[in-house]
Protein backbone atom coordinates (compact mmCIF):
# COMPACT_ATOMS: atom_id res chain seq x y z
CA UNK A 1 0.00 0.00 0.00
CA UNK A 2 1.35 3.55 -0.57
CA UNK A 3 0.13 6.89 0.78
CA UNK A 4 0.80 10.40 0.98
CA UNK A 5 3.06 9.84 3.79
CA UNK A 6 5.20 7.38 1.80
CA UNK A 7 6.33 11.15 0.66
CA UNK A 8 6.66 13.50 3.44
CA UNK A 9 7.18 16.66 2.76
CA UNK A 10 7.94 16.12 -0.51
CA UNK A 11 5.49 17.15 -3.41
CA UNK A 12 4.20 14.18 -5.87
CA UNK A 13 2.30 13.52 -9.13
CA UNK A 14 -0.35 10.65 -9.82
CA UNK A 15 -2.21 10.13 -12.62
CA UNK A 16 -4.96 8.06 -12.80
CA UNK A 17 -5.63 5.88 -16.07
CA UNK A 18 -8.20 3.25 -17.95
CA UNK A 19 -6.19 0.57 -18.88
CA UNK A 20 -2.84 -0.99 -19.17
CA UNK A 21 -1.13 -1.32 -23.22
CA UNK A 22 -3.69 0.64 -24.41
CA UNK A 23 -3.55 3.48 -27.47
CA UNK A 24 -4.10 6.67 -24.80
CA UNK A 25 -2.73 4.92 -21.45
CA UNK A 26 0.72 3.65 -23.21
CA UNK A 27 0.96 7.15 -24.54
CA UNK A 28 0.32 8.74 -21.31
CA UNK A 29 3.01 6.57 -19.78
CA UNK A 30 5.49 6.64 -22.24
CA UNK A 31 5.21 10.39 -22.28
CA UNK A 32 6.02 10.79 -18.42
CA UNK A 33 8.84 8.32 -18.59
CA UNK A 34 10.29 10.29 -21.41
CA UNK A 35 10.42 13.34 -19.16
CA UNK A 36 11.11 11.78 -16.05
CA UNK A 37 14.22 13.09 -15.41
CA UNK A 38 13.40 16.47 -15.04
CA UNK A 39 10.60 14.99 -12.68
CA UNK A 40 13.29 13.45 -10.56
CA UNK A 41 15.54 16.34 -11.35
CA UNK A 42 12.84 18.45 -9.09
CA UNK A 43 12.31 15.93 -6.43
CA UNK A 44 8.81 15.03 -7.62
CA UNK A 45 7.93 10.94 -8.13
CA UNK A 46 4.98 9.79 -10.67
CA UNK A 47 2.37 7.41 -10.13
CA UNK A 48 0.19 5.41 -12.17
CA UNK A 49 -2.87 4.08 -10.86
CA UNK A 50 -4.99 2.12 -12.98
CA UNK A 51 -7.87 -1.35 -11.85
CA UNK A 52 -5.15 -3.45 -13.63
CA UNK A 53 -3.09 -6.05 -11.28
CA UNK A 54 0.30 -6.03 -10.67
CA UNK A 55 1.15 -8.57 -13.09
CA UNK A 56 -0.36 -6.57 -15.87
CA UNK A 57 1.27 -3.61 -15.13
CA UNK A 58 5.12 -5.61 -14.98
CA UNK A 59 4.01 -6.46 -18.36
CA UNK A 60 3.54 -2.99 -18.92
CA UNK A 61 6.35 -1.81 -17.81
CA UNK A 62 8.74 -4.36 -19.54
CA UNK A 63 7.24 -4.06 -22.84
CA UNK A 64 7.45 0.13 -22.60
CA UNK A 65 10.26 0.42 -20.47
CA UNK A 66 8.14 2.57 -17.84
CA UNK A 67 9.87 4.33 -15.42
CA UNK A 68 7.07 5.36 -13.36
CA UNK A 69 5.58 3.91 -10.52
CA UNK A 70 2.52 1.61 -11.19
CA UNK A 71 -0.16 1.04 -8.42
CA UNK A 72 -3.05 -1.13 -9.27
CA UNK A 73 -6.54 0.04 -7.24
CA UNK A 74 -8.97 -3.16 -8.13
CA UNK A 75 -11.52 -2.04 -6.64
CA UNK A 76 -11.43 1.89 -7.49
CA UNK A 77 -11.33 3.17 -3.65
CA UNK A 78 -8.26 5.48 -4.42
CA UNK A 79 -9.92 6.43 -7.52
CA UNK A 80 -13.21 7.60 -5.90
CA UNK A 81 -11.21 9.16 -3.53
CA UNK A 82 -9.39 11.32 -6.04
CA UNK A 83 -12.80 12.01 -8.15
CA UNK A 84 -11.40 9.77 -11.20
CA UNK A 85 -13.95 7.10 -11.24
CA UNK A 86 -17.73 8.47 -12.33
CA UNK A 87 -19.45 9.60 -15.60
CA UNK A 88 -17.73 10.61 -18.38
CA UNK A 89 -19.59 12.92 -21.01
CA UNK A 90 -21.25 10.31 -24.05
CA UNK A 91 -19.10 7.43 -22.32
CA UNK A 92 -21.30 6.14 -18.96
CA UNK A 93 -19.53 5.86 -15.77
CA UNK A 94 -15.58 4.52 -15.71
CA UNK A 95 -12.46 5.82 -14.86
CA UNK A 96 -12.15 9.72 -15.41
CA UNK A 97 -8.22 10.12 -16.87
CA UNK A 98 -6.97 12.56 -14.80
CA UNK A 99 -3.48 13.92 -12.99
CA UNK A 100 -3.12 15.18 -9.72
CA UNK A 101 -0.35 17.77 -8.43
CA UNK A 102 0.02 16.72 -4.46
CA UNK A 103 1.76 19.32 -2.51
CA UNK A 104 4.52 18.91 0.31
CA UNK A 105 1.99 19.40 2.46
CA UNK A 106 -0.33 16.23 1.17
CA UNK A 107 -2.86 18.70 -0.33
CA UNK A 108 -3.66 18.37 -4.02
CA UNK A 109 -2.35 21.89 -5.54
CA UNK A 110 -3.33 21.15 -9.08
CA UNK A 111 -6.17 18.72 -10.61
CA UNK A 112 -6.75 17.96 -14.33
CA UNK A 113 -10.08 16.15 -15.57
CA UNK A 114 -10.43 14.45 -18.37
CA UNK A 115 -6.96 14.83 -19.72
CA UNK A 116 -5.31 14.26 -23.38
CA UNK A 117 -2.87 11.79 -23.16
CA UNK A 118 -0.50 13.52 -26.21
CA UNK A 119 1.27 16.25 -24.52
CA UNK A 120 0.00 16.06 -20.71
CA UNK A 121 3.10 15.11 -18.87
CA UNK A 122 4.85 18.18 -20.51
CA UNK A 123 1.78 20.51 -19.29
CA UNK A 124 2.43 18.91 -15.73
CA UNK A 125 5.82 19.35 -15.30
CA UNK A 126 5.07 22.54 -16.70
CA UNK A 127 3.18 23.23 -13.62
CA UNK A 128 5.32 21.59 -11.60
CA UNK A 129 8.63 24.43 -12.52
CA UNK A 130 7.18 27.52 -10.99
CA UNK A 131 6.78 25.85 -7.96
CA UNK A 132 9.19 23.89 -7.62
Amino acid sequence: MVSSTDFPGKPFVVYFYPKDDTPGCTTEACQFTDNISQFEFLGVPVLGISQDDAASHRAFADKYRLRVRLLSDPDRKVHEVYGAWGERPGRGVGVIRSTFLVGADGKIDRAWYFVKPDGHALEVLGALKPAA
